[in-house]
């Protein structure tokens, strides 16, 4: 594949991402009143800057493998004497000035827009696309499978798996993965009667999709809006599912991959056009919201965690414990990335 085509395919992905997520942030401070001194989108030095009339600081740094928001004082949420100590002047502005409540919706925005940039995303791709559908239809079942000992037939319609309503063979082999430690319950439709099915776990259950049973779907507005919401929900699910299988065991840690592994996709979505890339977006959008709502201290989710721990106790943590607490967070980022960075290595160069 060609490498521009690649670097060109991930600096679009990430910078969509970031951009979102970091401009959630930045709006709900600017709606919160406190001061933003800096959107930075990548890391070091700035390629281009510019001051706004709020002073903020808009740059493209040297390294847009990421970006950050500079809210003014939000560094100081775990040393509030230096805050009290501050003239009123200097208050003003300042994220620990303004409510509890607002420094949630703040730190918030974030992973709430990347939820919507995928709801968005997803609706607009199943609005403006129309793409032949693998309709959830059963032409074959291999011999002494797990479906084959189940009772699975060909020509059963699948219509749910577990709790989840199946409406394409994609849905069909998402729950599969949701499904990976316990046995599902397929219903499926078999000469117009419903059919329980219980399906154990297993790397494959034997089910291969009639080919010849497509659909060129094309949804109208609230449909597609409804679908949106629902790929969302389902892509959600399966990162929780996978990210737990991976922290118990069930799953190798090397299924994990950096920005290498993202930049390989998005140049592979980006040679099969407009839309591919746009999936991509759209889930990894989904992927960044999910790993940010994690409780480590440094990503979103540990700050929020901290805001509901001091709401229910009515006491702020602060001093050194916290300072060790955000050191270990730093340390587990810091471990996560050098293991996905192992693993793609590997994979790259063969060192397996």
């Amino acid at each position: 594949m060609n490498t521009i085509l690649t670097i060109i395919a991930l600096l679009i992905v990430l910078g969509a991402v970031v951009f979102v997520h970091e401009l959630g942030h930045f709006m709900a401070a600017r709606w919160a009143g406190v001061r933003v001194d800096k959107f930075s989108i990548g890391f070091g030095p700035a390629i281009i800057k510019w001051t706004d009339k709020h002073n903020t600081i808009w740059q493209i740094a040297c390294l847009p493998l990421g970006g950050y928001v500079s809210i003014y004082g939000q560094e100081d949420m775990f040393n509030r004497k230096k805050y009290a100590d501050l003239p009123a002047t200097k208050k003003k502005g300042h994220y620990l000035s303004v409510a509890p409540w607002k420094q949630f919706i703040i730190i918030a925005a974030g992973v709430a827009m990347n939820f919507v940039l995928a709801w968005v995303v997803y609706s607009a791709t199943f609005m403006f696309h129309p793409r032949p559908v693998q309709l959830p239809v059963v032409g074959q079942v291999i011999q002494e499978s797990i479906a084959f000992k189940a009772g699975a037939k060909p020509g059963d319609i699948i219509i749910r798996i577990d709790n989840s309503t199946i409406s394409n063979w994609g849905e069909v082999i998402i729950a599969k993965e949701l499904a990976s430690t316990h046995e599902a319950d397929v219903l499926v439709v078999r000469r117009e009667k419903l059919v329980h099915i219980k399906l154990a776990p297993a790397d494959r259950w034997g089910l291969i999709a009639d080919g010849s049973k497509t659909e060129i779907r094309k949804k109208p507005f609230f449909s597609a809006l409804y679908a949106g919401a629902r790929e969302t929900y389902y892509q959600s699910k399966t990162l929780l599912v996978v990210l737990k299988q991976i922290i118990t065991g069930e799953r190798s840690s090397k299924q994990l991959g950096s920005f290498i592994t993202i930049a390989q996709i998005s140049g592979q979505a980006l040679s099969n056009g407009f839309f591919a890339l746009l999936s991509i977006i759209a889930l990894l959008s989904v992927n960044l919201g999910i790993i940010n709502l994690l409780p480590l201290p440094v990503l979103d989710g540990g700050y929020l965690l901290i805001l509901i721990i001091e709401g229910i106790t009515r006491r702020k943590l602060q001093g050194r414990g916290m300072e060790i607490a955000i050191m270990c967070g730093w340390v587990l980022i810091l471990a996560l990335f050098l293991l996905t960075m192992w693993n793609d290595l590997t994979r790259v160069f063969g060192l397996n």
